[in-house]
Formats: structure tokens, sequence, C-alpha cells
């Protein structure tokens, strides 16, 4: 006869119940997990969430199977859900649980996930979601009274969005809904070999179309990356970890909170005593824009998204003296940096998180224009480069323009140039040229008939090229107040120090206006 209280038997059997979900009672499905070379979704949240985790929905079940399946075992309903506090700041966790029915989506599940997303808004802390495998359950999807009601999950991080940060991870499988909701977030990092993100898999994509794909070849990381999917690869689970830890920490909890300064002393970056002679005077001849941005950043401190993809454009978190903010810069070594549709569009979206939580930007110019052409304009090239003209517009963070060396046209009237956005510094470097078109260019549209008709039409056209190149100055471009001044690249550190300490965020242009309609 047991000499257990009545309040012993209650307590031991919330004991049992929770010990049933733990991993240590599942030896033989996270043996599974581990010989696929990935960690539990308890093990990953226990990594990420350095400062402890406080689950919530730990005892919750699948709900009904439809009619004709068999009744469901899934522990957590496949999802581990809480709040984890990240270097001391809590965010809503949610881990997607590859070991419980490959971690598809049940309502159980989905409502735990809209749980957490009700306590980002709430709390005003980051959403942060850890993918791998998902997508609708088949044993519920069979059903027209459980899929009618659909899902409110996108109406929920629409709410959601630019209010917190929102972050994905893609950990395994990711076709679905897990690529719906990472569309939506902020951040999305994916492990190579080991993640994909697509809208179907392989065997869908056969049975609807007869592609014999795998899922790698639809959805895998570094092609994902390169498409402009995802902002980041990593080589492993710990390095993604690590990635979403790194890019939270140049945010602030909410766009209600303030961006973290780190303590001094602040450290120049890697160049900074050679920025002065970094910029060729040859407009032909490319250099690295991210060296440019580690020699004005803070050491250590450049965190470069969206590598792969359009490359003829960076956009990169930093810190100068220890403030966060944002680096749109043309990229000489790909296109000239010229702008492409993809350009646009990555440079826009960039903005729009920069200013939705209190990033100001540093806008680095060099460009010989936009990229033309028939398949230039397939690409929806005249909306998407209005898109990135719009963001910076719409922006009230403040925004430093810097012309570094080409500046030409209607491309430096989109990357804000000069009093193109009211920016709060406008300036050029010595090696700077400005002007609607390039010189050779413009001479041979407009002059040719005069240079050819000369006695030497080779040497004439020189003469039209020097000649006007004399107009092409940067102090030209001072002394009619275009812009605020030309500096040393070496005096640009210490300007934006200066600046970040005293410029605020603007008011909206036009406050009664509801909202702004995107080109895009």
């Amino acid at each position: 006869m047991s000499d257990s209280t009545p309040e012993q038997v209650l307590n031991d059997r919330v004991r049992v119940a929770y010990n049933a979900v733990s991993d240590e009672a599942r030896a033989e499905k996270v043996a599974k997990q581990h010989g696929r070379g990935k960690m539990t979704a308890r093990e990953r949240v226990a990594v990420l969430a350095n400062g402890g985790f406080h689950e919530f929905g730990a005892l919750a079940g699948p709900g009904p199977a439809q009619q004709g399946a068999a009744p469901l075992v899934a522990p957590g309903d496949g999802v581990v859900t809480g709040i984890g506090y990240i270097d001391g700041r809590p965010a809503a966790i949610a881990a997607f649980d590859f070991t419980v029915l490959g971690g598809s989506n049940g309502a159980t599940g989905m409502a735990k996930l809209d749980r957490c997303a009700e306590r980002a808004l709430l709390d005003e802390i980051p959403l942060i979601m850890l993918m791998d495998g998902g997508g609708h359950r088949m044993q519920e999807a069979l059903d027209s009274r459980l899929a009618a009601p659909g899902s409110q999950l996108l109406l929920r991080l629409a709410d959601l969005s630019g209010h917190v940060p929102l972050v994905a991870a893609m950990m395994g499988p990711g076709f679905g809904a897990p690529a719906n909701i990472s569309a939506c977030c902020d951040f999305v990092t994916i492990v190579r070999d080991m993640g994909t993100i697509g809208i179907s898999s392989a065997p869908l994509v056969q049975a609807a179309t007869g592609e014999n794909l795998t899922n790698d070849e639809i959805g895998g990381a570094d092609l994902q990356a390169q498409r402009g999917v995802v902002d980041m690869v990593t080589s492993d689970e710990q390095e993604a970890l690590d990635s979403i830890r790194a890019f939270l920490s140049y945010l602030p909890p909410s766009a209600a909170g303030q961006p973290l300064i780190n303590a001094g002393p602040h450290e120049a970056g890697d160049g900074a005593e050679t920025i002065d002679t970094m910029i060729p005077a040859s407009m032909r001849q490319a250099y690295d824009v991210v060296e440019v941005i580690e020699a004005i950043a803070d050491i250590d401190s450049v965190f470069e998204l969206k590598r792969t993809h359009a490359p003829n454009l960076v956009t990169t978190l930093v810190r100068v003296d220890g403030r966060p903010m944002g680096v749109v810069a043309n990229q000489p070594r790909v296109h000239a940096g010229a702008l492409d549709a993809h350009a646009c569009e990555k440079a826009a979206h960039f903005i729009a998180v920069c200013d939705a939580f209190g990033l100001p930007l540093l806008i680095l110019i060099d460009l010989p224009g936009f990229l033309v052409g028939a398949g230039a304009e397939e690409t929806n090239l005249v909306r998407r480069s209005a898109r990135l003209g719009y963001e910076l517009g719409a922006a009230t963070v403040p925004r430093f323009v810097i012309v570094t060396r080409k500046a030409y046209g209607a491309a430096y009237i989109a990357m804000g140039g000069g009093r193109s956005i009211h920016a709060d510094l406008s300036l050029a470097w010595p090696t700077a040229e400005i002007c609607a078109i390039p010189i050779e260019s413009a001479v041979d549209l407009a002059f040719r008939s005069q240079y050819e008709s000369a006695p030497d039409p080779a040497q004439a056209r020189t003469d039209l090229i020097t000649l006007f190149k004399a107009n092409v100055d940067p102090l030209l471009a001072a002394d009619g107040f275009g812009i605020d001044d030309v500096v040393l690249p070496s005096a640009t550190r210490p300007m934006l120090a200066e600046a970040l300490r005293r410029v605020k965020r603007r008011p909206p242009r036009v406050p009664q206006k509801r909202r702004s309609i995107s080109p895009i």
C-alpha cells in the first residue's frame, strides 16, 4: 500500500507527463536526429537561449486526426515554444521538432506558434522560429472541417512586422508553411547541406509538374542565398544560432526601444590607416567596397547580409563608435557597382528593416548608373529602382550619404545623392565624379557630329572629353552647395561618430497620411 499523499500523486503525474515529452524519454527518436547530424529542437533552444528558457505548451497534444486516420502521437504537437533569454534579453522562441511527425504543422502546434507571436506582440520582444520540417500535416490536412478555417499566422506576422524583429532559421526541410513564414522575417539563416526552403518539396513538385528534382535542387541553401531568399548561409547549426544572436545584437527588442550602444573604447577597423588611398582615382579600376566599410566601422563589427545575392550592392550592419547602423554601398567589383532590379530590391528591404528599428543609414555611392537593355527591363527594373528611392524617402532614421567615386544620373538620385532625400549629411570624397551621365557617353551622344567633322576626329573627341571633365569636380559640387562638404576619407569616421550622437529621427513627412503605396 502506497504511503504517497494525494498531493504527491498529483505531483508525480505532472512529472511523468513532462518526462514523457523530454529528449531523454525519446531516446530512439533523438538518436535518429543525431544520426542526421542534427541537434534536437530542445538542444537548439538550449544553445540559443544562453540565459535560460521558460517553456509553455510542453504538455499540449495533437488535435483529433481526420476520419480514416489513426490517432496521432505527437509530444508537444511537434513544436517547442516559450520565452528564452539571449544575452540577457527575452525573445519568444518556437523550435519545430522533426522527430515528431517530421515537424509537420498540426492545429495545436500552430496554436502554440500563434501564442509565441502573441507574446512577442504584447511583450515587445523578438520572435524567433527554428525550422526543421513542417508543412501541412497530412493526417489533419485532408478534411474540410479542419482545413476550412485556414490560418491567421500571416495576419499575425503582418502585425509584428516592423514592430519586433522576426527571425527564422532553416535547419532542415523548410517547404510550405515554413517558407511562407520565413518570407515575412527580417533575418533568415540556413544551414548548408541541412536546410532547404521552397514552396513545394520534390515529391509534390514531381506530382504537379513531372520534374524529377531533389529538395536541394529546388531549394538548397546556396541556391536560395543566390536568389536572395535567405540572408546568410552557415556551415553548421552552432554558426546559425550564433548568427541569430549577432543579428539581434544590432537591434532593439522592438521598434519602441533603442539599439544597444556598445561600451568603449571603440577601435577603428582594418584599413583605417590607409583609407585615404583606398579608392583608385581611375574610374576603370575596381576595389572592394567591403574593405572601405571595414575601415570606417568599428573593428570586427561588419555583419553582411545577402552576400551572394545581387553582389553589385552590399548591405551590412556595422557599429561606429559603438552605435549600430546599416550600410548600403555599391560594389565596384561587380558590374562596376551598377544597379539592377535585384540590387534595388535587396537595398529597399534592408533600408526598411533599418528604418523600422531605428538604425541610421550610411549610403556609399560609386556607380555608373542602372544596368540597361531588354534583359534589365524584363526584371521590372523600372518599379524596383523606384522602390529603392521610395524606401530611402520614407525612412525617418538619420541618413548619411557619401559619394566615394562615380555618381551618375537617375541612379545617383535613387541612392539618395545630394539633396535628393534631405540627408542629414551629404558628402563627397576627393575622388567623387558627379554628373548626369558619364562624360565619354555624353560626348558620343551629343557631340558626335561635331568631333567627326573635325580634321582629327579622335583628337577632337579627346579635347571635348577633357573640356567637360574640368566641370566635373567635387569642389564644384560643394561650391554650388549641392552637397554639404568634400572630406577626406580619413575624416569620415569621426564625422559619422559625431553625427550619430547628435542627429535624431525625423517625424513622418506627411503625418496625416494613412500609408504610402509601394511601387511593387
